[in-house]
């Protein structure tokens, strides 16, 4: 349909100031045209920067829960390479209840530019997963950082079979992320080598740390080295772990010790000991500006094991 010059600058002036039924019936039409060019309606799954973001649950037969997970998938068809983060943890039960759902928008965004589909599951003991906590690793004396590393491992397990078998994800080429405990049980799994993963990133992964709320104090910083040891012995899958020197919880000293105990294991680890970010190195995976500092170490990383 033709509009005259002067039914035009009328229907621009009403359009943004009146209702439809206010209209001048000549500007139905182009009201339609308009609207349907420019009307934002909020999309179920709802539309992040990167992609679509969907929620999915997990099931874990074995403890009668499911998982609830974060998707962001890519636009387009796929299928997409597959990331799956994981998040930190505490021995603290209340804590763990009132954890909300992991976000990582710095990693998330990060993947999602380059065209991965980033899944974010909240294991079991945490948020509203609810259930049993596998992860305990016991107090100080006892501490058991393999049987807690295993136990996240179970869970990020389960995560990655279930999300193989969507068919906009690729079979192949996955990687694993995860921090503090979330890369600690990503260390854990790369002693299984679980298949379709090429490789698995460790952001201040470990355990026992920052104990008592004191900075630079591990729980049993000796037991942590050797379960390292005992997990690097039959990991194969290339690792690179990245920490920030004024990390709190996991001292350079203790990282340097925990890497020499994987490759002495026969372990692959690129050991990336970054300058001090913020005020507490802990949280680089979490910053919003993290991106900036890791981002082009992961970038070389992943271009050497794809």
């Amino acid at each position: 349909m033709n509009y005259s010059r002067r039914v035009l600058r009328i229907c621009r002036v009403t359009i943004g100031i009146l209702t439809l039924v206010q209209l001048p019936r000549a500007c139905f039409p182009l009201v339609v045209v308009l609207t349907a060019a420019f009307a934002v309606t909020p999309p179920s799954p709802r539309a992040v920067s990167a992609g679509v973001e969907q929620r999915a649950l997990i099931p874990l037969p074995s403890l009668g829960i499911s998982m609830r997970t974060a998707i962001v998938r890519p636009t387009g068809r796929g299928p997409f390479p597959l990331i799956v983060i994981n998040h930190a943890s505490t021995e603290s039960a209340q804590r763990r209840a009132n954890m909300a759902e992991p976000r990582y928008s710095a990693l998330t965004h990060w993947f999602s530019d380059r065209g991965y589909l980033v899944a974010l599951p909240q294991r079991p003991g945490h948020g509203l997963t609810g259930g049993p906590y596998p992860e305990d690793q016991g107090g100080c004396d006892d501490a058991d950082y393999v049987r807690s590393g295993n136990g996240a491992a179970v869970s990020i397990q389960a995560a990655l079979t279930d999300l193989l078998t969507r068919p906009d994800v690729r079979k192949t080429g996955a990687i694993v992320a995860g921090h503090s405990a979330g890369g600690w049980g990503g260390l854990a799994l790369a002693s299984r080598n679980p298949r379709g993963v090429a490789a698995i990133i460790n952001f201040a992964g470990g355990r026992g740390g920052r104990s008592f709320d004191h900075a630079n104090n591990n729980c049993a910083p000796e037991r942590l080295i050797d379960a390292a040891r005992v997990f690097g012995s039959t990991a194969r899958v290339p690792t690179l772990w990245i920490y920030a020197e004024n990390d709190s919880y996991f001292a350079p000293w203790l990282v340097r010790r925990m890497a020499e105990a994987w490759r002495s294991g026969g372990g692959q680890v690129e050991l990336a000991l970054l300058p001090a970010f913020g005020l507490e190195g802990h949280r680089l995976a979490e910053a919003d500006d993290g991106a900036g500092v890791w981002g082009p170490v992961v970038a070389g990383f992943l271009a050497k094991v794809k």
